[in-house]
């Protein structure tokens, strides 16, 4: 994943100061997920159905769907990674293995089955409550079956 800090964002004037703090957020995590190599997935808010923001080569057999996030109808961390995602799409869902949730904005939908809570031992940003979420394979059988406690 490529990140483009120095990106012209299109911005309304009622946004320009919210976006500018998400988008240092949208970096710091941008730069985390580079090092990690791993992708970012930005979810929009509500008013686009929650759809998914991420790089196209993160879903190459996802279908596309057009909308481009705006501060007011997507959300600003969604609109800063719209502007600095490589290649960014818009998608109706992910199955992420985990996630954060920077604000309580209900990402599980987009976490595979079964979703664990991860608890944070910093869990703000700035007055922002931050959740995390990981996944694990579903347990199948009864009272006899046996599970590999390497993956749980």
């Amino acid at each position: 994943m490529s990140v483009v800090p120095q990106a012209k964002l299109s911005v309304t004037p009622s946004a320009q100061i919210h976006l500018p703090k998400l988008l240092l957020i949208y970096i710091g995590v941008a730069k985390a997920a580079e090092e990690s190599g791993v992708y970012v997935a930005a979810q929009c808010c509500e008013h686009l159905n929650r759809a998914i923001i991420v790089s196209r080569s993160a879903v190459p057999f996802s279908d596309i769907v057009n909308v481009v996030p705006q501060p007011k109808a997507g959300g600003s961390f969604a609109t800063a990674a719209y502007n600095n995602i490589a290649d960014a799409v818009a998608v109706e869902e992910i199955k992420a293995d985990a996630g954060l949730d920077i604000g309580f904005t209900l990402i599980g939908m987009h976490i595979k089955k079964v979703a664990v809570p991860v608890r944070l031992a910093n869990n703000k940003i700035g007055g922002a409550t931050v959740l995390a979420a990981r996944s694990r394979p579903k347990f199948i059988g009864g009272v006899r079956a046996v599970y590999n406690e390497d993956i749980m």
